[in-house]
């Protein structure tokens, strides 16, 4: 598994950086709120930019969030038997949902993001029509590339759990934990 877990573990690192970028692009999100009202309410200046600003920078956080939240096993389960299963069983629920939904769906929103929304938004150079608004391709492209990310984070952890369940590697606690919910 030598290439295979540096592989794993080379996708995990990229993953963990957009998920600190994602944690900035929040926190500049609130900055550009508050300045763009001090600026509309404080100084009676109004213009477009900072509020798609926050907009763009808000969506390309949950975009490339996502992949970070699936390396820390963080997204949300509908939980029917797993919490029930051994430490295997749950490998084998993970493996078995991340070849055959995970993957397929985010091979194929990362295709169409490209293909219907990106891409033909980048050939004509496409602007918001607000007064003052931002170029839309940029923050198109961060969908495709989201799912694209997610795609990786994916593979990696089929990787890790195929691994695991071969008995070549040890996955820490936290990626086979569940957390009841709240009653």
């Amino acid at each position: 598994m030598g290439f295979w877990s540096k592989l794993s573990a080379g996708i995990d690192r990229v993953n963990q950086l957009l998920g600190k970028a994602a944690s900035i692009m929040i926190l500049l999100s609130c900055v550009v709120s508050a300045a763009n009202a001090l600026l509309r309410y404080g100084l009676d200046i109004s213009n477009n930019w900072p509020l798609e600003l926050q907009w763009y920078l808000f969506a390309a956080a949950v975009m490339l969030g996502a992949s970070y939240t699936l390396r820390r096993n963080e997204h949300v389960r509908v939980d029917l038997i797993y919490s029930q299963l051994s430490n295997r069983g749950r490998l084998w629920v993970d493996l078995f949902g991340l070849i055959f939904f995970l993957m397929p769906a985010c091979i194929l929103f990362t295709w169409l993001s490209w293909t219907t929304l990106f891409y033909p938004s980048w050939l004509v150079m496409e602007h918001s029509l607000n007064s003052g608004g931002l170029a839309r391709y940029p923050i198109k492209f961060v969908v495709p590339f989201g799912f694209f990310m997610l795609s990786l984070q994916g593979l990696s952890e089929i990787i890790k759990r195929y691994g695991a369940l071969k008995g070549e590697i040890t996955l820490p606690a936290e990626d086979l934990r569940y957390e009841k919910p709240m009653q």
